[in-house]
């Protein structure tokens, strides 16, 4: 983080539709390392993103070089009231962009009322004019006035948990809970094995050959540590299924107060007749209980996708994300998914790749899918 003179934002004490009052007088500021402690109390506390914490922006800036900006605004009192962070990410295929938060499914500003909302929306249009970036992201939240709003890309899905397994099983549509049944039976065969906590780089491997199948570039092996080094193990953890002692399906999850999500997946394709991705899923969920988290959250997928089905088939329901854009040097909103029409001849094209040459150039492109 590094630190700029603070600025005064002064706004009249008014009843805004969400029933909040705005405070008579804000400042923004951009917080150093001094405030990580305060920061992260803040995203705890206030109902904040995991994408939002101290350890995520670290692991940005470490692994991908892109600067940060730790915006605050502060009540007479100097009190927290509302944080954004943005990445300035400057991308040789898609020019410069301030996201909040880059290289996740949410972030955007967390706020306690909408003064605090309009000071930071504000203050990140001015940082995204003086750095002529082509626009700022936000992702999540309410939306800003005055600016865009776009849905229809991708779905979240997030579903309150039992607090027993059984009750777990038993909502789970019946269908997929046949499938999780023969999964729990090949593991008291002996045939099927879990390993709660697995080394960093057989997730990965697992990880890059099933995004490679997708046509999707795969981020480097030193982001994943990066966020081993920037979180406990009780906000991070690394999980395998093994089938005969190979590993077949390996999961990277995220754990943020009352919520479990398991968000970087990858099997190889004999872990389909085994449901051993299924096996997986239901691991994590079983251990989401056993630390009294309520909420299981499945991550976002793009709508007409095979994951976006797939979840589905949990009893998930899509509820659609909606991300906000402020457009400074873009004349429209950005369209940088795969379901975009320009990229669907370099997703087959990747398909195809062997995967050493997947595994080495992928990081370099996925730099720039922020």
């Amino acid at each position: 983080m590094t630190m700029i003179a603070s600025v005064p934002i002064i706004a009249k004490a008014a009843r805004e539709k969400s029933g909040a009052v705005s405070s008579p007088e804000l400042t923004v500021e951009e917080l150093d390392d001094t405030h990580s402690v305060e920061w992260d109390r803040f995203v705890t506390q206030g109902g904040g993103s995991f994408f939002q914490k101290t350890g995520w922006l670290k692991s940005i800036m470490q692994s991908y070089g892109y600067g940060i900006k730790y915006l605050a605004v502060r009540d007479r009192q100097k009190n927290i009231t509302g944080i954004l962070p943005l990445v300035d990410v400057k991308s040789s295929l898609f020019g410069r962009s301030l996201i909040a938060t880059a290289f996740a499914v949410g972030g955007g500003i967390s706020s306690k009322d909408m003064a605090s909302q309009k000071a930071l929306a504000q203050y990140a249009e001015q940082l995204g004019q003086a750095a002529k970036a082509s626009y700022v992201e936000l992702r999540g939240g309410t939306a800003p006035q005055n600016w865009l709003s776009k849905e229809g890309v991708y779905a979240g899905f997030e579903k309150s948990i039992p607090d027993n397994p059984e009750d777990a099983l038993k909502a789970i549509p019946r269908k997929k809970r046949a499938d999780l049944r023969k999964a729990i039976k090949a593991e008291g065969e002996g045939r099927l094995k879990f390993i709660a906590h697995a080394p960093l780089e057989k997730v990965y491997d697992l990880y890059a050959r099933s995004v490679r199948d997708l046509g999707t570039p795969v981020f480097a092996r030193k982001w994943l540590r990066a966020l081993q080094q920037n979180f406990s193990k009780e906000e991070i953890g690394f999980s395998l299924v093994e089938a005969d002692s190979v590993p077949i399906a390996g999961l990277v999850t995220f754990w943020h107060g009352h919520k479990v999500m398991p968000y970087y997946g990858g099997a190889l394709p004999a872990a389909r007749g085994l449901h051993a991705y299924d096996f997986l899923y239901w691991k994590i969920m079983c251990a989401a209980i056993t630390r009294k988290c309520s909420i299981f959250d499945f991550g976002r997928s793009k709508l007409g996708t095979g994951a976006f089905a797939y979840k589905t088939y949990w009893g998930f329901e899509p509820q659609p994300l909606v991300y906000h854009y402020k457009l400074i040097t873009a004349n429209a909103m950005p369209d940088i998914n795969p379901n975009n029409p320009k990229f669907v001849l370099a997703t087959k094209i990747w398909k195809r790749l062997p995967l050493f040459i997947a595994n080495r150039a992928g990081p370099v492109l996925a730099r720039n899918l922020a």
